[in-house]
Order: structure tokens, then sequence, then C-alpha cells
């Protein structure tokens, strides 16, 4: 058996802006820094056996504190990038539905089977991210820390509670988020699910699901 924390980044400019952000490598904002900051500190006394991480640097900048605190490199996986949001990447929310109303109502209504206009669908997400887990969760004594994206952290933990991607947005996936789960021989165990405890101190309203 074999744990996983699965943390999503800190937040970011856009992530305030409402704008689908994807494959746009997009920076922490300085509250996503302080978030990155307070979730290593909650951290500081559980064992990490390694700490992994998207390439995208939102990621990777969550993930510092946390590697630097273990003595250990951050490692980075392409299996773990946000999904393509393909054309809608660095548009706001509000032109997205303006210039495709029907395809932003799919998006909402049936997401295991909606592919943005030149991206990625939810599935091809977790045909890429659940293998990339399950291997992490099992080369590392203690738990493997990932640090990814809203969607990769929704579509994981869809899969581990058997919802598929059809339970979505049933996920709540907030910023610098943490949530627990553990692989054994039976499947995916959830052990806690987006806990933002460490961040009481920020205290500032969450940011819209999109």
């Amino acid at each position: 058996m074999g744990e996983i924390l699965l943390i999503r980044h800190g937040e970011t400019e856009w992530n305030r802006e409402s704008i689908f952000r994807g494959r746009a490598d997009i920076p922490l904002s300085a509250r996503g820094r302080e978030q990155a900051r307070l979730l290593a500190a909650a951290l500081s006394s559980r064992c990490v056996g390694a700490v992994y991480a998207s390439p995208l640097s939102r990621a990777r900048e969550t993930a510092a504190p946390l590697a630097q605190a273990r003595g250990v490199e951050v490692v980075p996986d392409p299996r773990l990038m946000d999904m393509s949001f393909g054309e809608w990447e660095g548009k706001a929310v509000d032109e997205v539905r303006r210039r495709w109303p029907s395809l932003y109502r799919a998006w909402l209504a049936e997401p295991q089977a909606f592919r943005p206009p030149g991206g990625e669908s939810l599935e091809e997400v977790l045909g890429r991210a659940l293998p990339a887990m399950a291997e992490m969760a099992e080369r590392h004594e203690g738990a493997a820390a990932l640090v990814s994206h809203r969607v990769v952290c929704k579509v994981l933990l869809c899969a581990a509670l058997g919802a598929g991607a059809a339970g979505f947005w049933r996920v709540q996936v907030d910023t610098a988020s943490l949530s627990l789960l553990r692989h054994t021989r039976d499947g995916w165990v959830v052990l806690r699910a987006n806990d933002t405890h460490h961040l009481d101190a920020l205290a500032a309203p969450p940011e819209a699901d999109f």
C-alpha cells in the first residue's frame, strides 16, 4: 500500500479573474506563494518520500517549499500537466460563455463527453494521470506528494470514489488544498478531500468553479 498527498497548486492571478489556464504557464500570485508556505508548514511532521509536480510553474512553485523542507528536489512529471483547454486558454469565463454558448453549456452539463476546441477530454487527462499516481504511490515509503491542477485533482478524486468523469462537478478542489488517498490491492481509498484548514489565516472567499 502507498499513500498520495494530492495537492492543487496555489492561487494565480488568473484564478482570481476566472480565466481558463490549462497549459498556459502562469506563476503564483503573492497569495499563492503564501498558500504554498502554509501548506509546507502544515505537512512539517508528515513523512513525505518524494515530491512530484506538473512542469508548469504554478505547480512547481507550490511544491518547492515542501520539497525544500524535506531536502529533496521537485520531480517534474508531464503526466500531471493541466488539461489542455485549447482555444479557451487565456480567455475569461464570460468570454467563453459568450463565444461558445452551446459548448460551454455542454462543459457544465456533460463534462464526461466534452472536449474544448483544440483541447483535451477529461478521459484523456485521467488516462495519463491515474497511472502516474499509482506508480508514485508504490514507489516510496510513507507518502508521495503530487502537486497538480484543479482538473487533474478532480478527475483523480472522482476515479478513486468510483464517480467517473460524470461526477466532475460534484467534487470541489480549492487552490492549495490537500487530499489524501491510499492505494490498496482493492483500489483507491480517499482518506481526506479538499482540506484547506492550513489556509484559515488567509480567510478569503473561494474562487468560482467553472
